[in-house]
């Protein structure tokens, strides 16, 4: 298939904090590239850069709980006018660390916003599109917090919430997936590195043309 006369096809990464997405995001982008497959790789809340620094606000600057859900959509709505959606159009694979799967398993599962302000955000930000796949990397949020004080980096505010924050945080992301199980597919983020790139790269596999 000539990927330049067909759309492309999103790829989103989630998990609570210290899951190890990123290691595994680089092996997925690196499995595409063989596949002779044009990828974007992005991240959110970020993406442009006007996103970056939102992101920088949104990791390290206190707000209402409203504030945060909607410049995280504003953020979201910038990376897809300036990258996704042209990306896609075009026939380039974006793979992003994030999307709107953490904005429901964080403010509305962690920090409680309403579920129908959050449908009505999505609703009105990306009307009709959703990743083709999510991979969404489960791990008690004990071990996941123990991953992230053993890198040694200053948290942001988010990485700095409690456990019960995160075990909230990370029944949403189930909840989620339990809603849109050929979407979202879970994969036990407690496994060997090894043993998770092979079912990483046997989802992403799936999606390449034959």
């Amino acid at each position: 298939m000539n990927q330049s006369l067909a759309r492309g096809r999103f790829i989103t990464f989630e998990g609570i904090d210290g899951a190890g997405k990123s290691s595994q995001i680089a092996a997925a982008v690196a499995l595409l590239q063989q596949r002779g497959i044009v990828v974007e790789q992005s991240r959110e809340p970020g993406g442009t850069a006007l996103g970056e620094r939102l992101r920088e606000l949104l990791l390290h600057e206190a707000m209402d709980l409203e504030t945060e859900a909607m410049l995280m959509f504003a953020a979201r709505r910038e990376h897809l006018a300036a990258r996704i959606e042209p990306a896609l159009a075009a026939g380039r694979w974006v793979v992003c660390d994030r999307f709107s799967d953490a904005t429901y398993a964080y403010q509305v599962g962690g920090r409680g916003l309403s579920a129908a302000k959050f449908a009505a955000l999505e609703q009105w930000v990306h009307p009709g599109l959703q990743p083709d796949l999510t991979i969404l990397f489960d791990l008690p949020p004990a071990i996941a917090a123990a991953r992230v004080a053993s890198t040694g980096h200053a948290p942001d505010r988010f990485e700095r919430e409690q456990g019960a924050f995160f075990e909230r945080v990370r029944a949403a992301y189930l909840q989620r997936a339990q809603a849109a199980p050929a979407r979202i597919r879970v994969i036990d983020a407690g496994q060997t590195p090894e043993r998770i790139r092979a079912e990483v790269e046997a989802l992403v596999g799936a999606l390449c043309p034959r």
